[in-house]
């Protein structure tokens, strides 16, 4: 007899990811929109978050399209979080994209095709149409099998309301679905008549105490009420990016999971919107305008920027919020420089939404929600090193040292970070400035080293912000920041 093999069953661990906004559950308003001190994860910036809400509460009620909100700020003072903010509070229902400015260079497609896809992604339709469903209470399954083992399956099923008790002939596709969907005697389910889909709602409470047919994820509901037979009214909310892909004669539908959608002609595109608008006039569809987030606005170019003022004037346009970090800098294909480095026409149709610097207090309530967020216990001595930290180089730098603190407290087999374990990280990892003044100290002994004696004795030059790169080996050329 052969030696029976013993296989080894490993558990499947779920990886928990922890990114730099998990921690945020909205905008942390009232139902005055008066933003909470510390709430939903989100500590100061009331005025912005103010702001945001109103824009928020435009967009859930549809009287918002094809408006541009800029968040403008300093670095490390909370823009991407109110737009994840944002996100969090619209919830699912409303289409939220998010991009980077830079992410355009980087696809196999043109700017604009980006862009318009971008756009289109962010705009819902909700299409209605109407249904008979037969929805009951399972009271007896009958399924005879033919005797040959081959041939068509013959079913009966007895469903039942509070009211009314109904006996049904199964076909085989629908033997097949209950088969499929284990469905047994006390589940409540409904059945499409058109399609014959069965959706198993739950069990009824009435077998609450069936405790063979039930597990921990068993779902309880109550006996349906009324007629057996109704008439539901079926929403389904997809995309214009997606109908766009579908109606896509050279990808077609197989494109939405694959990924690779490539460009889409205009005409297509017009034929879709014409069909919206016709589906809307006959009460068919609504459109549902949501929000497009751009991250890094500042690294589009003028190409970018004429096309967002055009695409904005469509009817069929959503919010589009964008943020920098960039004061006066040059609009990126040109040789003007600009406020945010946008272009003053685009400008003129933006509200901007304006985010100041954190206080100490502030910083401190964000780095502890940060601690619990990432499951690490820390002494209030050390929590006060790091926000010291945070206010002299910057909260960034301050949040990935507290993963890097706890990893060191573990090692040394505590359970709570102290004041040794972050000064022993502050140590080993260099913040910008500290790693700024290490490089003037030591510039001749890197490569490629062109900072001439001149601009580092004029700071009327700006300290160097006009310097010589060297690219690849080539002429070096001049870069401005």
């Amino acid at each position: 007899m052969a030696e029976t093999e013993k296989i080894e069953v490993r558990d499947i661990t779920r990886i928990e990811r922890i990114g730099a906004h998990s921690h945020i559950r909205g905008l942390g308003l009232d139902d005055v929109l008066e933003a909470r001190a510390v709430s939903q994860g989100m500590v100061g910036q009331k005025d912005a978050r103010r702001a945001a809400g109103v824009v928020v509460q435009m967009v859930r009620e549809g009287k918002i399209a094809g408006r541009c909100i800029l968040l403008a700020g300093e670095p490390s003072t909370g823009k991407t979080a109110i737009a994840v903010g944002m996100a969090q509070a619209l919830g699912t229902e409303t289409p939220f994209t998010s991009m980077s400015g830079s992410e355009i260079y980087s696809l196999e497609m043109s700017k604009t095709e980006a862009l318009s896809q971008a756009l289109r992604k962010s705009i819902g339709v909700r299409i209605k149409e109407e249904t008979e469903i037969i929805e009951g209470e399972v009271v007896e399954i009958q399924i005879e099998r033919p005797a040959s083992g081959t041939g068509q399956k013959v079913g009966k099923v007895t469903l039942k309301t509070t009211e009314m008790e109904t006996n049904y002939d199964l076909g085989n596709k629908i033997i097949e679905c209950f088969m499929k969907e284990k469905i047994q005697a006390g589940d409540v389910i409904t059945i499409d008549k058109a399609s014959g889909k069965v959706n198993k709602l739950g069990r009824s409470f009435t077998r609450a105490r069936d405790y063979d047919a039930t597990g921990a994820q068993t779902r309880f509901v109550q006996c349906p009420e009324g007629e057996l037979q109704k008439r539901k009214e079926v929403v389904h909310t997809v995309t214009l990016h997606e109908i766009d892909v579908i109606n896509s004669r050279t990808h077609g539908f197989l494109a939405l999971f694959s990924g690779d959608t490539g460009e889409i002609k205009q005409e297509v595109r017009d034929q879709i919107n014409n069909k919206v608008l016709e589906w809307r006039e006959e009460g068919k569809a609504e459109i549902n305008p949501g929000v497009l987030f751009i991250d890094e606005v500042h690294m589009l170019d003028i190409e970018c920027f004429s096309f967002l003022n055009r695409a904005l004037e469509s009817d069929m346009a959503p919010v589009v919020v964008m943020a920098t970090n960039r004061g006066i800098t040059r609009i990126r294909g040109t040789n003007y420089r600009s406020p945010h480095g946008i272009p003053i026409d685009l400008l003129d149709r933006m509200i901007i939404i304006r985010t100041v610097p954190y206080s100490e207090k502030e910083v401190k309530e964000i780095l502890k929600i940060r601690c619990e967020e990432e499951d690490c216990i820390m002494h209030p001595d050390a929590l006060s090193i790091l926000t010291r930290i945070a206010t002299d180089t910057s909260l960034r730098y301050a949040i990935q040292l507290i993963t890097t603190a706890n990893l060191v407290c573990r090692r040394r087999k505590a359970t709570e970070v102290n004041t040794e374990d972050v000064k022993k990280v502050y140590s080993l990892f260099l913040d910008e400035n500290r790693s700024s003044k290490i490089l003037k100290e030591y510039q001749d002994d890197y490569m490629f080293s062109e900072i001439t004696e001149q601009e580092e004795q004029d700071p009327a030059t700006g300290g160097g912000a006009k310097r010589r790169v060297e690219s690849g080996g080539g002429d070096a050329q001049p870069m401005e920041h």
